[in-house]
């Protein structure tokens, strides 16, 4: 089960509606991390040690979360004229303007007389000297991350105008153990790294975990029984069941945008086609027959569309198809051979691998094949997905005799940045935001 779920609701405070149509800062999202908002966030305030000791751990993480996605440059608490003494009090916004800073961030923790504690804080346009928004969260104190993100995702949105995404998780695939003998388990850890721990045991090698795009389920691969079977693991019941038997090897299993199916490839007599799976009644439909091999599967976020890697021209290639199977065509006519496409989120572009001349790269092209990008190269880049915001790509990327890491990319392709894990890890899968 997914741990550390809020306890109770987010309550707005009436003071600090949506930003006003007015207010001068800003971020634009599509010039990455060229140019960075200056943004300070105080530590909380707290009555007691204990709550000071969390509130400086709640700024801490904001501070990473916005300094990770590249849009801002929170500034040094060393560089701070003022120093915060209630949060009640207006700032005195003439010395943050002195160190530069256009966003301010503060905010308290209160114990409460029930064992939890209630979070506030407020965002500020320096520029402006208002306040743009201010939320309260009571929860349980071991809670205090997801609540850290849950406002870092409320500053990027008032900020940049677009959804957040540092209240999500992801779960891969932990790898250990000689090469000749690899174990690989079921692992989910917040977006940032933090809170990991196992869902699968190490008794059978699982693979190509995705997640729901609406629901906290996910879909994987086991070889638990000898043979390959894909299973379905609602993260907030804890329970699994066994998404059906099929008279070959399944794989690449991912949901619809509605969470009420899936898509997949059955490898039938050595040929690989793509079928859809209504979860409620478990009746199959088969999109492909062709001689090729079709896999990889992903749909668009209306469900109207498929993009798939088929060797149908000769060589693995991108094709988009109808959801009911019509309509297939190539896409991608670079150079190389394209592969494990997904659709963003915002349905502009469909992300890949690329491999040519001894070297895998993740790149994005538009729907059509046109405007193709490629983010970032190496040795070995695979497998992205996308933050549920459409704005960053995560993948693994393993070396020369070195084992498999988990990256992440954003779509300028600067901010590129190693995700922390305890073990080797690969073939990311992002979460929705959490409810």
């Amino acid at each position: 089960m997914i741990r550390n779920f809020l306890t109770a609701c987010a309550v707005i405070i009436a003071t600090a509606l949506a930003a006003p149509a007015h207010a001068q800062v800003r971020v634009s999202v599509t010039e990455g991390h060229l140019n960075p908002m200056p943004i300070a966030v105080v530590d909380f305030l707290g009555p007691n040690t204990p709550a000071q000791q969390v509130g400086r751990d709640v700024a801490g993480v904001i501070r990473a979360n916005l300094e990770r996605s590249a849009l801002f440059r929170p500034i040094a608490s060393s560089a701070f004229i003022e120093r915060i003494q209630a949060l009640e009090v207006p700032p005195r916004f003439a010395d943050w303007k002195i160190i530069d800073a256009q966003g301010l961030v503060v905010g308290q923790v209160t114990p409460l007389s029930d064992g939890r504690i209630r979070i506030d804080f407020r965002l500020y346009d320096v520029f402006a000297e208002q306040q743009l928004t201010g939320f309260s969260y009571t929860t349980t104190p071991d809670n205090w991350r997801r609540i850290a993100h849950k406002i870092s995702d409320r500053i990027y949105e008032q900020l940049t105008g677009e959804r957040g995404y540092f209240d999500t998780r992801i779960v891969f695939v932990s790898e250990s153990g000689p090469r000749t003998n690899r174990v690989k388990r079921l692992m989910i850890m917040d977006q940032d790294g933090a809170n990991p721990f196992f869902l699968t045991g190490s008794d059978a090698m699982v693979l190509t975990p995705r997640f729901s795009p609406s629901t906290q389920m996910i879909t994987y691969m086991s070889f638990e029984t000898g043979a390959p079977r894909v299973f379905l693991y609602n993260l907030e019941t804890n329970r699994r069941e066994v998404l059906g038997d099929f008279p070959g090897m399944t794989f690449s299993p991912r949901f619809s945008p509605n969470g009420q199916g899936i898509v997949f490839t059955l490898d039938m007599n050595g040929n690989s086609e793509i079928f859809t799976m209504d979860l409620r009644s478990r009746s199959r439909q088969r999109l492909t027959n062709s001689a090729a091999i079709d896999t990889s599967p992903s749909y668009s976020p209306d469900g109207s569309q498929i993009v798939f890697t088929s060797d149908r021209g000769g060589s693995p290639q991108l094709y988009v198809m109808n959801s009911d199977g019509s309509g297939q065509r190539r896409v991608s006519f670079g150079q190389g051979r394209y592969s494990t496409p997904v659709w963003s989120p915002r349905g502009d572009l469909i992300a890949f691998t690329r491999e040519g001349g001894g070297r895998f790269a993740i790149g994005v092209m538009r729907p059509d094949g046109s405007g193709e990008r490629i983010l970032t190269e190496s040795y070995l880049d695979e497998a992205p997905t996308w933050s549920p915001n459409g704005r960053v790509i995560m993948f693994f990327r393993e070396g020369r005799g070195t084992g498999a890491r988990l990256w992440s990319v954003d779509l300028t392709g600067r901010n590129l940045r190693q995700i922390p894990t305890q073990t080797d890890a690969s073939d990311p899968a992002w979460s929705p935001l959490l409810p």
